[in-house]
């Protein structure tokens, strides 16, 4: 064809015609369906007193599900951590998503360096876009909860640089910390001159999302159930239009790692390595599982404290004492709801591995989640226990 006169390699994305029509139609889909406006009007007409006394999801996605607390608590507070789920749970989100729109276009330079890829490029314009719409809706909604029930932040935050840790409670310190945002750093920089590991960060985004997929559906199941969507819990409505979008991401993700890359040099040894790292970066963000939150892989004890000053709020009016046993009770006991979140570890394990099953790029050992595979029940329990010892005396 006309595209090897202008190409630097003689593979073109061009002649891929199937996955060239396939990333086109993706993309205008999206553009069709783009969930955007819904989302801004929803966030602009949110007033928690008109939905707080009903459930945004199934009861199974409330905070510390399971456990202790959620076996005692009153209808009115299964509602409360029913809703603190949505919030913990989108705020998240929005950690992954201001990382995405910027690293959608690094990796967007990467690609654009080779001919033939504006079809993709201008895919990824579409997706930023639609993620800044996501952010300030979940940050709108989630503050406006936070500010109304406690008056102080619990799991929402400031808006932060895309090189922050994305895990928002993490096993993690300052040096740690430090040497996560150099390692992120490098790698975007280098992501914008090189074609293949722009297109792996894709390969990452596959695995990040793809859980997200999985939960994200059974978040939007009381809308889709629904005969009358309009009337059901703005946040639910959140969750549905939210969902909507991230499907249409997912597909860019998988067309671009499984796909589109074929349509690029075979990658050196150096930029194997790179890709291999990634892939094992997002395990070790994946270790954990919460006994607080099922489907996000935060570490626990991480979260004791803001678990605690929520014990400590007017909404549960937990004296010191109790809210301390509470803590001990939820975190280092087993429970159904830890059996629950190690599930849902198990199954998006399962995915990633199939997820990275055919691509000849990723060496076996990280095609099999070795590393992401070694957490179980009893190494949970251990970190929980240690960690609650210093969490108990440090009052």
């Amino acid at each position: 064809m006309h595209a090897h006169l202008t190409q630097n390699t003689a593979i073109s994305l061009l002649d891929d015609l199937p996955t060239t029509k396939k990333i086109a139609l993706n993309s205008k889909r999206n553009k069709a369906q783009d969930n955007s406006d819904e989302l801004d009007e929803l966030a602009a007409r949110f007033q928690y007193s008109d939905c707080k006394d009903s459930y945004w999801q199934q009861e199974q996605y409330s905070l510390l599900y399971g456990t202790r607390l959620w076996d005692e608590a009153s209808e009115a507070q299964r509602k409360l951590l029913n809703h603190l789920y949505w919030v913990a749970y989108y705020c998240q989100i929005i950690s992954a998503e201001i990382a995405t729109i910027y690293l959608n276009q690094a990796a967007g330079a990467g690609l654009y360096s080779v001919e033939d890829f504006r079809v993709v490029c201008d895919g990824l314009d579409l997706e930023s876009s639609q993620e800044r719409a996501h952010i300030a809706a979940f940050k709108k909604i989630s503050e406006d909860i936070e500010y109304e029930v406690f008056g102080e932040r619990m799991f929402t935050y400031p808006m932060r640089a895309y090189d922050v840790d994305t895990m928002i409670f993490s096993n993690s310190n300052k040096v740690k910390e430090y040497w996560r945002r150099m390692q992120i750093r490098a790698y975007s920089v280098m992501s914008t001159g090189n074609a293949f590991l722009g297109c792996q960060y894709f390969t990452v985004r596959g695995l990040r999302t793809l859980n997200g997929k999985l939960v994200q559906h059974q978040l939007s199941q009381h809308v889709i159930d629904s005969s009358d969507r309009l009337a059901m819990p703005i946040p639910s409505q959140v969750s549905f239009h939210h969902f909507l979008d991230e499907s249409f991401h997912f597909n860019t993700s998988k067309i671009i790692s499984h796909e589109v890359v074929r349509s690029i040099k075979p990658p050196t040894a150096f930029e194997r390595k790179i890709t291999n790292k990634l892939m094992l970066g997002v395990q070790k963000d994946h270790f954990h599982f919460s006994t607080a939150i099922n489907g996000i892989f935060w570490y626990d004890p991480a979260m004791y404290q803001t678990i605690y000053r929520i014990l400590r709020s007017p909404s549960f009016a937990m004296d010191h004492h109790a809210a301390v046993q509470m803590v001990k009770d939820c975190f280092t006991k087993e429970s159904q709801g830890m059996h629950n979140s190690r599930k849902t570890h198990e199954t998006a394990r399962e995915h990633y591995k199939t997820y990275l099953d055919k691509l000849d790029f990723v060496s076996p050992d990280v095609k099999a989640m070795t590393y992401m595979g070694k957490n179980s029940i009893e190494h949970q329990l251990g970190l929980n226990r240690s960690a609650f010892r210093g969490f108990a005396h440090g009052f």
